[in-house]
């Protein structure tokens, strides 16, 4: 009678640090959870930027339920500097900050606005002789063509709701 062996076959194809490294990719490899074969270029980046040691040694201190948030932000970095060598993501941070403000200034210009038409101290509300399509009264609209918010304003109380 002959012996029947149970052989194991893993279908296991080697992380994306091992292919590029060319090494065999070994059961607790620490860039296999984060690194699959598929995700090669997120490697090569991190690679590029961090190197493989660097990162190895990086992920081996990092707590095991924190490792794919650390992954995820080397990589970006990793992205953001190959980018821009000279800022990195740090450039696109200033960029969004600048955006945030700008549109918080508009926010800010509208809400102004708005409070002005609801309390009625806004000419076009108070019986100036200007209208929407732009009257002779020398009112506001005269001098620049109205925004989609004050003519929905003006709309609004030129017609009020029941």
């Amino acid at each position: 009678m002959a012996a029947s062996f149970n052989i194991i076959r893993y279908n296991y194809s080697a992380c994306a640090a091992c292919k590029l490294l060319k090494r065999k990719c070994l059961p607790d490899c620490i860039f296999a959870p984060h690194f699959p074969p598929e995700e090669l270029q997120k490697f090569i980046s991190v690679h590029k930027i961090f190197g493989t040691s660097n990162v190895a040694k990086l992920l081996n201190k990092v707590l095991p339920h924190q490792r794919e948030e650390t992954v995820s932000s080397l990589s970006y970095e990793a992205e953001a500097r190959l980018r821009d060598p000279v800022y990195g993501c740090v450039g696109t941070i200033s960029i969004l900050q600048l955006q945030v403000e700008r549109l918080q200034k508009e926010l800010d210009q509208a809400n102004a606005e708005l409070g002005s038409y609801a309390s009625g101290h806004h000419p076009d509300i108070c019986g100036s002789s200007t209208t929407a399509t732009g009257g002779t009264g020398g009112g506001l609209w005269d001098a620049r063509a109205p925004s989609n918010l004050e003519k929905i304003v003006y709309n609004f109380f030129q017609y009020p709701q029941n």
